[in-house]
C-alpha cells in the first residue's frame, strides 16, 4: 500500500481537509477562510494597528492577510492548537510568533511573548468556535483576551451564521460593547464578523456650582 503523503507537500487547503475528517468537532469549516472573509476582518482592525494576535491561525489565511496589511510578523502572535496546521505555520511563517497552544492558556502565552500593559495587543482576530463553549469557557478566553489587549484594543471575531457569538451574560460580566460588522455569503459556510471592545467610562457628572 502507498504510504500517506508527506503533509509538508499538501496544499493548505487539503492539510485543512483532513483534519476536519479527523475531528469534524473541533475543525467547524471543512475547508479554510475565504479571501473575502479576511478582508473583511482586515477593514476592522483599528487605525494604526501593529501589534496583534491571532487565535486560531489554520491553514494561515489571516496571518497573510494581516501581514499583507501592514503587520510586520515579529508583532504577530499565532495561536494553533491543531499540531499539523502548527507545523504548516511555522514553516509558513518562520518569523511569526507561531505557538502550539490552547486559547484558554492565552494570558500566559501572551505575556510570555511581550503582549501586555503597553504593549498589549491592538487587536486580536479569532475565529474560534465560540458558540459551542459553555459559558465559563467563553468568559474565560474573552477575559485573557482583553487582559492581553491595550487598553483601546479590540476582538474581532468570525462566526458561522448571524447570531452572535458571545453570550450576553459574558459581554455584561466583563463590559463588553458588540456590533455586527459583516457578513459574507462567499464563505464555506457563510461567516458574519463581529467586533467586541471595552465600554468605554462614563465622564463624571460635574457638581453644580452653589
Amino acid at each position: 500500500m502507498d504510504s500517506e503523503p508527506d503533509s509538508r507537500s499538501l496544499p493548505a487547503g487539503w492539510t485543512f481537509f483532513r483534519q476536519w475528517l479527523k475531528n469534524p468537532l473541533r475543525v467547524a469549516a471543512i475547508s479554510p477562510s475565504s479571501r473575502q472573509l479576511a478582508r473583511q476582518m482586515m477593514t476592522q482592525l483599528p487605525r494604526n494597528c501593529r501589534r496583534v494576535i491571532e487565535l486560531g491561525g489554520g491553514t494561515g489565511v489571516f496571518t497573510q492577510a494581516l501581514i499583507d496589511h501592514g503587520i510586520e510578523p515579529a508583532e504577530l502572535l499565532v495561536l494553533e492548537l491543531n499540531e499539523e496546521l502548527h507545523q504548516h505555520l511555522v514553516r509558513q511563517f518562520p518569523h511569526a510568533g507561531v505557538v502550539c497552544g490552547d486559547a484558554g492558556n492565552l494570558l500566559a502565552i501572551s505575556r510570555e511573548h511581550g503582549f501586555e500593559g503597553e504593549h498589549g495587543a491592538d487587536a486580536i482576530i479569532s475565529g474560534l468556535g465560540l458558540l459551542s463553549m459553555p459559558r465559563q469557557t467563553q468568559q474565560a478566553i474573552l477575559q485573557a483576551a482583553f487582559d492581553s489587549l491595550r487598553p483601546d484594543g479590540r476582538l474581532i471575531q468570525f462566526t458561522y451564521g448571524p447570531a452572535n457569538p458571545v453570550m450576553r451574560e459574558v459581554l455584561e460580566a466583563l463590559e463588553l460593547t458588540s456590533r455586527r460588522a459583516s457578513f459574507t455569503w462567499w464563505n464555506v459556510p457563510p461567516a458574519t464578523v463581529y467586533v467586541y471592545q471595552r465600554r468605554v467610562s462614563r465622564s463624571l457628572t460635574p457638581r453644580s456650582m452653589r
